[in-house]
């Protein structure tokens, strides 16, 4: 499928028209529009008639924010985002997440520090299953615990943006 049709198929998601495969697929037309503005939020407008298999790994990232956001969550669920990106691709991304969550809640696992720190509002730290910190990105990467947990030492500070 295209980057196009991806977002289409998730904004069809919410007409409850999602199994109707005998139906033309000029049916679904109406939806460019709106698959179009999905697509530009997430900077992948020049993408649109791409086969989704071609698109760089970062960029594919990219699209699955335009699929989640076309089904208008309150929440976003997202699970190492960033991992295995190049750097370009982790800036790109990081501005996304941060573009998107402008009126929704964001629940985020990340161990890109740099990301954390330029995204998160609240960040929890949990080891062990058990909460260790919980506060703004400031307070929490100075907190002992979670540099031990983090790092394997309290003698040494956390790399990232402080």
């Amino acid at each position: 499928m295209t980057v196009l049709e991806n977002v289409r198929a998730a904004l069809q998601r919410n007409l409850g028209t999602s199994f109707h495969f005998w139906k033309a697929e000029s049916t679904l037309h109406h939806l460019h529009g709106r698959a179009r503005q999905l697509l530009a939020e997430v900077d992948l407008q020049d993408f649109a008639d791409e086969m989704t298999v071609n698109l760089p790994y970062g960029r594919k990232r990219a699209l699955e924010l335009a699929t989640t956001l076309a089904l208008e969550p309150e929440l976003m669920l997202l699970d190492e985002p960033t991992q295995g990106m190049g750097h370009e691709d982790v800036d790109r991304v990081t501005q996304l997440i941060k573009q998107v969550s402008s009126g929704r809640t964001v629940l985020m696992v990340e161990h890109n520090m740099n990301v954390v720190a330029k995204i998160a509002d609240r960040i929890t730290v949990l080891q062990r299953g058990a909460i260790i910190a919980d506060g703004p990105y400031a307070e929490v990467s100075s907190n002992p615990l979670v540099i031990e947990a983090y790092m394997g030492s309290a003698n040494v500070q956390l790399q990232g943006a402080h």
